[in-house]
């Protein structure tokens, strides 16, 4: 007996930016394998009595083992269950996706993936400022702020991530983006080029700030960065609209 495991993207945090596909699923499921910033409200969308299972990952915190989640989503589907795999914004974008797909789709089970609002457009809307525009930001470009050891990857294209007229999001990037910022501006990019650091976003924690990126720089170095879920955006539109 094999049942079905819904892949769902749960947005940045805020129940209502969930898709209508996505509460169905949840409606339905037996069992729902969640992220830490997945968890609180959204929840109390899934039906009642399913198995809620948190196996979220946070830097710096314990955290399950991957092989031990993919484990969670195979034994459950097998027993017949439907199961709902719930990760924090969209999970195709820096949420482990692949990995898990491959060890149900390999176990026979059968999947399908829901798409949810990525957590750099729910930042974008909250500071009320488009990702692109016309002639002057015509690339978006995602890149994670650690490696799996924590620290800044060492095999990041700077030249793409120094050009000022591409809008870059950088996932999970607090207590790196000192050094990141130092090798940018090592490779041309302006000191005073427009950084916005969006936490908790959509959430009632959410808090927006804005400065440049030598400035944020120096205000991560120094200050704790906490442990509220965060986006860096930097480039030309990381500042107020003017008229």
């Amino acid at each position: 007996m094999s049942g079905f495991v819904s892949f769902v993207g749960s947005g940045p945090g805020d129940p209502d930016l969930l898709t209508l596909k996505a509460v169905d699923r949840l409606k339905q499921a037996d069992a729902v394998l969640f992220d830490d910033l997945s968890s609180g409200p959204i929840l109390s969308r899934a039906a009642r009595g399913a198995d809620l299972v948190g196996v979220g990952k946070r830097a710096g915190r314990p955290s399950p083992r991957q092989d031990h989640v993919s484990r969670l989503l195979v034994d459950y589907a097998q027993t017949g269950a439907r199961v709902v795999r719930l990760k924090s914004g969209d999970g195709g974008i820096f949420g482990r996706l692949e990995e898990e797909l491959i060890v149900v789709r390999d176990a026979g089970i059968g999947y399908e993936i829901i798409p949810g609002v990525p957590s750099a457009c729910a930042a974008a809307a909250a500071a009320g400022i488009p990702l692109t525009r016309r002639l002057t930001a015509r690339r978006v470009q995602f890149v994670t702020g650690h490696d799996v050891t924590g620290t800044l990857p060492d095999d990041l294209n700077i030249a793409a991530l120094a050009d000022a007229d591409a809008t870059t999001v950088v996932y999970m990037g607090k207590r790196t983006f000192a050094g990141l910022a130092r090798l940018l501006m090592e490779n041309g990019l302006p000191p005073d080029t427009p950084a916005l650091l969006a936490e908790a976003v959509s959430t009632a924690g959410q808090a927006l700030s804005r400065s440049t990126v030598a400035e944020m720089a120096r205000m991560l170095d120094r200050e704790d960065p906490g442990k509220a879920p965060a986006l860096i955006l930097y480039g030309s539109l990381a500042e107020p609209l003017t008229t």
